[in-house]
This record gives C-alpha cells, structure tokens and sequence, in this order.
C-alpha cells in the first residue's frame, strides 16, 4: 500500500471514529450515572437514521437539512426520556442481568415498530448540502463530508466537557458517578438527573445516527451492529470515561482503516488477509486491553457498582410434590412422541426445546451459583455443534463417537479462554465473554476450508438407526436429562457449594482456604462441556450447522432464558428455556411483529415477575405450604 492510499484509510478511520464516539459516549454517559447496561442504545442510533430521513424527505434536502439531523437527534433523546420514566425506573435497583433483560426487550420492541413505521426495505438518504463533493489529498479522491466528521468528534467531546466540567449540572453528574446514595441524601432529584442523563446519552446515540444519513442507509440491522460496536468502545475506553470513549473509538477505527488499507499481504509464500480481521479487530483490540488492564484505559474498579437483588435461600433438596412433579413432567416427556404420533413437527420442537433447556442449565451453572457474567457462552454450543459436524465429516468418526468428543472441544476452548474470564468480574468479565466468542465466531466464518464458511456444512446427519425423529428425541432427551442431573449432582456437591461461597463473598471463601479463582474457572469449563454437548445435538436435529450458532444473538437468548426462568432456582433456566423457545416459535408464526410482541411479554414478566417463572411459582407454592 502506498503513502496516499495509507493516508486516506487513516482519515477514513477518523471519520469513522467520530460516529463511535458519539454513540460510546451516550452509553458511557448512562451507564456512569444509571449503572444500566443499556441493550436498547443501538436502537437509538437507528432512530436517528430513520427520523433524520423522514425529516429531511418531508422538509427538503436544502435549507432544512442540517436543522433536520438536529431535530433527529432532539427526538432521540425524547423517546429516551419517555423509556427511562415509563420502565427503566422501575429496574435501576435490579440486578445488572435482568436489567439486560429489559433493554433487550426493548430492543425488540423498536426493532418491530421501526419496521412498522418505515417498512423492512433500506432508505438512502441525500447527499448532504454544500459538502456533497470531494477534495484531493496527496493524489487521491477524499468526500468532504467525511472531513466534517472528523470534526464533529473532537468538538462534541469538547462540548461534552465543558458540560461535565463548568455547569452545576455537570457536576452533579459526576458526583452521581461517584456516590448516588449520598447525593440523594443531598436533596438532589435523582429521578429527574437521571432522566435528564438518559435522554442526553439516547440523543448523542440519535445524532450518531442521524450523521451517517448521507454515508449509509438506514436499516433494520443497524441496532444491533452499533450495539456491539458502542459496548467495545465503552469497555476499551473505561466504563464512564467520555475521554475513554474517545480514545478508544480512534485506536479501533484506525486499526480498522489501517487492516481494509493493507488488504492482502504475501509474508513467506503465505497470502495473509488483512481486510477480513474489520469482522473482529475491535472484538481482539477489547481482550487484549482487558486482559492487560481489566478496568479498560481510563477506568477504575470503584466506578462499579452492583445491585445483587434478593439473598438466595440455602440449597435444598427437592421434596414431596417437587418430586412428584419432576416424574410426572418425564413421564410426559417420555410419551410425548407417541402422543404426538400425527404431528412429527410437535416432536421436532420438542428436540428443539430440550436442547435449549440443556443449554439454558450450562449458562445457569455459572450465572447464577457462579456468579460469573456472560454474554459469549454461544460460542462453546457452536463449537460442540462444529465438532460434532467436523468429527464426522472431516474425520469419519460415528455419529455416536462424535457426540463424545463434541463436548470436550467446547471445553478445552473455555480451558484456555476461562483463565482470562474469571480474573474479571461484572460487565468487563461479560465483555470479554464476548470478545472470545466473536473472535471464534470469526475464525469460524472466515475458514472456508475446515467450517464452509458463512454457508457452514450440511449433511450432518444422525447415525441410520436414529434417522427416525421419535428415536432421536429419546436420544436427545436421555442426554438432556442425564446432564441436567449431574450439573444439579455437582451444585449439591462441594464444589457447588464452594462456587457459590466464592459468588457471595471472594473474602471470605478465599480465607477459609478456598481457591476462587480456580474453581470457577473449573465451573467455567464444566459449563462450556453441557453446552457443547447441546450444540451437538442441535447439529444432528437439524442436518447442518452455521456460523450463526455461535453469534451474539445466542448468547443473548441463552441469558433470556436463564432470567424470563429465574436465576435463583434451580428449575428456573429449564422453565425459561422452554417458555422461550415456545413463544418463539408460536409468537414467530402467528404475527410479523413477532419482536415486538416477544419483548413485550419479557417486559411484562421482568416487570410483574422479576424473580423468574419459577422463582414466581416457587415463592406461591412455599407460602401455601407455610400457610
């Protein structure tokens, strides 16, 4: 690559990193002040895109251009405001995953009235007056409206400052950073300061977006890519850190430019893919920086803090009608396929919903008496699921054989990604979850030669005598069973107790002689092993696999599942597992606007039900008996 060529990437990263750090700074911003790990941000950013179209195609593209990205963002930080007064309120005091679980919801639900309001097609929008040309710069061709991003960064981070820094307002922000308990004690409004923080942090989401109008179209699936782009931002840069924000944003878009200006480069005889790292450079950029220092850049450990939510009751053993209950459910279990003889599609689901209860229960494993945040466990389902597939394509193992080995892949990844996790606590340790988990997922997508790439492999099939549906199921429903009980047989063992003591009280588990660390870096790799041993199962149900298995998307129905249940019981992450799935698939097929419906269901039961379906349930069942 020559030196123009190199010196237009570079400008195109800062031109790109302008647009990050408005959409990192807003969630920076909310989660400084609100702790709330807000799902929904990218959402916001999308808003911005579509109001600024429909403003500026109803307006005109002249004089009332600018003024309409303007308004754009205003209306952003309106409807945030409306969120954070109408539900978010509600759960500040929640735990940081149900907290989660709210966002998302929300996510779906502007997810699904986006498509209603502006249809499932993208919208261009114009050019943008008086910067619609270009500029030379050393030889090569430069859009001036990319030059005018690269000053919009630098001067809303110096507006930003002035705000926090020379306003009481300001200053009552970064005193909430700090301690928001003693500024109440103060006499400050918190509801208000909060609602006024959200509504800023949404409306610099909204300006993001509505800034890359003339740059991109606005589209359905931009929520969820800014999503992920904004919390790597926010996790380099250090959770509430503006400058953070800032600096990270440039370090990952130049390293980005710097990769899509390199291209391919021969290195002893081996052609070697720069552009193709774009799909996870900021993911790798994020481990290392969290690995070296877990705070991020510019953060510090005291800026977090934690809402536990309720104590959790001591472990016991199931009794009288809770067993009575779990054989009457196996038995139903067992006749299911016979009772559902003239409908192979019930049976088919059926396999579905026991292979998410198995992976729901491995993300429990080490959630709930872990403790342990994650929001990358898809990876380790993909990799029992590629394993299996691999196993018998690519080595001519059988069908049998290669369910056996499938798991062991998935935990000796989490072997050596687990070591790095759990010296992590809180959203970092999440974060970095997921910067491991989109690093495979890439590796996946990309190795066209071992995984068939983003066409994954086909023809993974069960062994001959299993190809009848109904012999499957009891497969599947053996191995469901079985590994539900020995993740409950090790919960009730010493080592769950010990994973839970570590959970509670790191102090007090490590000065009665108990490694922490280390034992939840083995609960860490036992969960990787129940989830690979659902992603194989899941690979021989369906015939084939993808690169999607080990995405985000899963990951993040797997922490449904795990909360719509309840995190605090046992039967919680099998009972969320289903629930969901089902509704999934009925909501899915009954309506277009499936997302919007499911998220307002999940927002119904966080609201009404925050302990889970079976915390619910089994919180009614115990007063009745005490009663």
């Amino acid at each position: 690559m020559d030196l123009s060529g190199l010196v237009v990437q570079l400008l195109n990263g800062l031109a790109g990193a302008s647009s990050l750090f408005l959409v990192g700074a807003g969630l920076s911003l909310i989660f400084g002040v609100t702790r709330i790990v807000n799902f929904a941000h990218g959402s916001f950013y999308m808003l911005g895109v579509y109001i600024a179209y429909t403003l500026v195609s109803r307006l005109g593209a002249g004089a009332w251009f600018w003024p309409s990205l303007l308004l754009a963002a205003i209306a952003a930080g309106a409807v945030g405001a409306l969120v954070e007064v109408l539900l978010l309120r509600r759960v500040y005091r929640a735990p940081e995953l149900l907290q989660l679980l709210a966002t998302f919801a929300l996510m779906l639900v502007i997810q699904d009235a986006t498509l209603w309001l502006w249809g499932p097609e993208d919208l261009l929008g114009p050019r943008a007056p008086g910067l619609a040309g270009a500029v030379t710069i050393l030889g090569r061709r430069f859009p001036t409206y990319d030059l005018f991003l690269i000053v919009v960064g630098p001067l809303v981070l110096g507006l930003l400052w002035l705000l926090l820094r020379r306003t009481r307002w300001g200053t009552l922000v970064r005193a909430a950073t700090q301690d928001r308990e003693m500024l109440g004690a103060l006499g400050v409004n918190q509801a208000w300061l909060f609602t006024a923080v959200f509504a800023l942090g949404t409306m610099l989401a909204g300006l993001g977006g509505a800034l890359q109008l003339p740059r991109e179209p606005a589209s359905l699936g931009l929520d969820l890519l800014t999503i992920g782009d904004a919390f790597v931002v926010v996790v380099v840069g250090g959770m509430g850190s503006i400058p953070g924000a800032y600096v990270a944003a440039l370090l990952i878009a130049e390293i980005k430019a710097v990769c899509i200006g390199i291209g391919t480069l021969d290195v002893a005889g081996l052609s070697l893919s720069f552009s193709k790292l774009t799909l996870v450079v900021e993911f790798v950029v994020m481990a290392v920086v969290l690995v070296a220092r877990p705070w991020g850049l510019f953060g510090r450990p005291q800026a977090l803090t934690r809402h536990a939510g309720a104590v959790e009751a001591p472990l016991r053993r199931a009794e009288g009608l809770y067993r009575v209950a779990a054989a009457v459910l196996l038995l139903v279990l067992l006749a299911w396929p016979v009772a559902t003889a003239g409908s192979p599609y019930l049976t088919v689901l059926a396999i579905d919903l026991l292979t998410a209860a198995l992976f729901a229960a491995s993300l429990h494993f080490i959630v709930g008496p872990g403790g342990l945040h994650s929001f990358g466990h898809a990876a380790y389902f993909g990799l029992g699921a590629y394993g299996a597939a691999l196993a018998v394509r690519a080595l001519g193992l059988p069908m049998e054989l290669a369910l056996v080995v499938a798991p062991f892949v998935a935990a000796a990844a989490a072997l050596l990604f687990g070591w790095f996790c759990v010296r992590l606590s809180g959203v970092y340790l999440a974060m970095l979850t997921l910067a491991f988990a989109q690093i495979v997922w890439s590796i996946v997508f990309q190795w066209d030669d071992l995984t068939g790439g983003s066409n994954g492999l086909t023809g993974v099939w069960p062994a001959p005598w299993l190809a009848d549906t109904r012999r499957y199921y009891y497969l599947t429903l053996a191995f469901v069973v079985l590994g539900v009980l020995l993740i409950r047989r090790a919960l009730y063992a010493p080592f769950g107790y010990a994973l839970r003591a570590g959970r509670d009280s790191a102090l007090r588990a490590d000065a009665i002689g108990i490694d922490v660390k280390r034992v939840q870096w083995a609960a860490f790799v036992i969960a990787a092993l129940f989830a690979g041993l659902a992603g194989a199962l899941y690979a021989f149900s369906k015939g084939s696999i993808s690169p999607d298995s080990l995405g985000v998307g899963r990951s993040v129905d797997g922490l449904v599942m795990v909360l719509l249940g309840g995190v605090q019981t046992l039967a919680g992450p099998l009972v969320g597992a289903v629930t969901y799935t089902w509704l999934q698939d009925a909501v899915a097929r009954n309506t277009e606007y499936w997302r919007a419906l499911l998220g307002a269901i999940i927002l119904l039961l966080v609201l009404v039900f925050p302990q889970g379906i079976a915390g619910f349930a089994g919180q009614l069942f115990d007063r009745r008996r005490e009663g």
